[in-house]
């Protein structure tokens, strides 16, 4: 009973020490599979580089604008995946499609028609847009045309038979809008060479009128003041100058004569309607439905910008501009019907695919490194069945390894024995010591009859060496 103890310990230790020699051995058989894997994942994890950058650049519009004020929606949106959006402000779309062209910004809101001005220092076979791609149509960009009923000429708007004045004019032509004070919005929004258009499409030539280009919100206080007659935006209702101008009593919305004859000759521009009461209304805000023109606002980026940046500010316009708007219906947008650029894989698939499954349940940088590095990891487990079947035999020759090497020191010991070299003592005393080794190898127990074959081998030539020596004792 007082041996047991030890007994439980040496058990113990044999335990241990063949689990850790069955581990090695697991190891030293599998590490070159796995270093040649892990070498294969790191080449591809450099080429493919799954990880965006933390930063980008969204060029949005001027302070106070509608674009700006979805900058601000999309930069919380991305602050979630921890993505910074760095807003870069400017004087409008054109502006915008400039700073993407130039690389100052890695995604812009552009509004169709921004870059279709008369003039152009384009040769015929250069495309200025060439690396740029859409995500997807955002939401309808109307012309506002503001306007002071009052400053109407006055043939429009006649003294009635008892000398009482008539209701103040509409605008029913833009013609009308001749020899008035008229802002045409900033030269960076684009329309300013947008309106000189339309005006020349009714007769207005350049000096039919007085034209200026005041920011937006500048513009519109001088309008309120009577400082100008007219101004023309074109953005998203979202804008507050739009709001506040649509709600002044003594401003007046026009309704866009001709928006049929217009879009057909300008085709980045449609007919959209105002429907009554939409402001407001309590108010009956339009009184009637207002027929206006309008152009689609598509959110662009660089082909070189990530493509997991692409694919979250794809998303994130389903959330910001899925909704039923002024001039839309719910689900209406994003879309890619009306994009003028092609669209990128991350905006079509956002916009009319299915996005993959493992996006509702995985946070955005294990989902993005999952659909970027997946197609690579199927590969790799193709070609890593083939070669891990030598991992097996490599297992099996390194636990065999540590029975077959005493075999050689007993083959020496064997020659010896057989050519009469060496004392017989000494022999037996090497044949002890490499039975006292060989007992101290641990072994799989599916390897125990290797080990067990070397013991009884050795058991052999200990025999047959006794025999020996019993013999030449006899002969002398």
């Amino acid at each position: 009973m007082a041996d047991r103890p030890p007994s439980v310990a040496r058990r113990a230790r044999q335990t241990v020490h063949l689990w850790v020699e069955s581990l090695r051995d697991m190891l030293t058989s599998v590490g070159p599979v796995l270093l040649f894997a892990l070498a294969l994942l790191a080449a591809a994890y450099w080429w493919l580089d799954p990880q965006p950058p933390r930063t980008v650049t969204l060029a949005t519009g001027p302070a106070g604008s509608a674009y700006a004020e979805f900058g601000q929606r999309y930069a919380q949106a991305l602050a979630r995946d921890g993505i910074e959006v760095q807003l870069l402000a400017s004087d409008g779309p054109a502006s915008n499609l400039q700073a993407l062209r130039e690389g100052r910004a890695d995604v812009a809101f552009v509004r169709g028609g921004s870059d279709s001005g008369p003039e152009s220092d384009l040769d015929e076979d250069e495309d200025p847009n060439e690396g740029i791609l859409s995500l997807g149509a955002l939401f309808y960009e109307p012309l506002w045309i503001f306007y002071r009923p009052a400053a109407l000429h006055a043939e429009a708007n006649p003294a009635t038979k008892n000398g009482a004045q008539a209701r103040p004019a509409s605008l029913t032509s833009l013609s009308q809008l001749q020899g008035l004070r008229i802002n045409l919005d900033e030269a960076g929004s684009g329309v300013p060479e947008l309106m000189r258009r339309l005006l020349l499409a009714n007769g207005l030539g350049p000096t039919s009128f007085i034209a200026s280009e005041l920011p937006p919100k500048d513009a519109a206080e001088a309008l309120k003041a009577g400082q100008i007659d007219a101004l023309v935006l074109m953005t998203a209702p979202e804008s507050p100058t739009v709001q506040r101008l649509l709600l002044h009593p003594g401003v007046a919305l026009a309704e866009v004569p001709q928006a049929d004859a217009l879009s057909r000759r300008f085709p980045f521009l449609q007919t959209v309607t105002l429907p009554r009461g939409m402001v407001d209304l309590a108010r009956d805000l339009p009184p009637e439905d207002v027929g206006m023109l309008a152009a689609t606002t598509a959110l662009l980026t660089r082909d070189d910008t990530h493509p997991a940046l692409r694919q979250l500010f794809a998303q994130a316009a389903q959330q910001i501009h899925g909704g039923a708007g002024w001039f839309n219906g719910a689900r209406d947008f994003p879309n890619t019907r009306t994009s003028e650029l092609p669209v990128s894989t991350e905006g079509d698939r956002a916009i009319n695919g299915t996005p993959p499954f493992w996006q509702r349940y995985l946070p955005f940088w294990a989902s993005n490194l999952l659909e970027r590095m997946w197609l690579v990891v199927g590969g790799l487990i193709v070609l890593l069945l083939p070669i891990s079947r030598v991992v097996p035999p490599l297992y099996t020759y390194r636990v065999r390894q540590r029975v077959f090497r005493w075999y050689a020191r007993l083959q020496a010991v064997e020659a010896r024995m057989e050519e009469g070299d060496g004392d017989a003592t000494e022999l037996l005393n090497e044949l002890d010591e490499l039975d006292r080794v060989a007992s101290q190898i641990t072994v799989p127990l599916a390897h125990a009859d290797e080990l067990y074959a070397l013991r009884s081998n050795i058991e052999k030539t200990r025999r047959r060496l006794l025999g020996k020596r019993g013999q030449v004792a006899k002969a002398a």
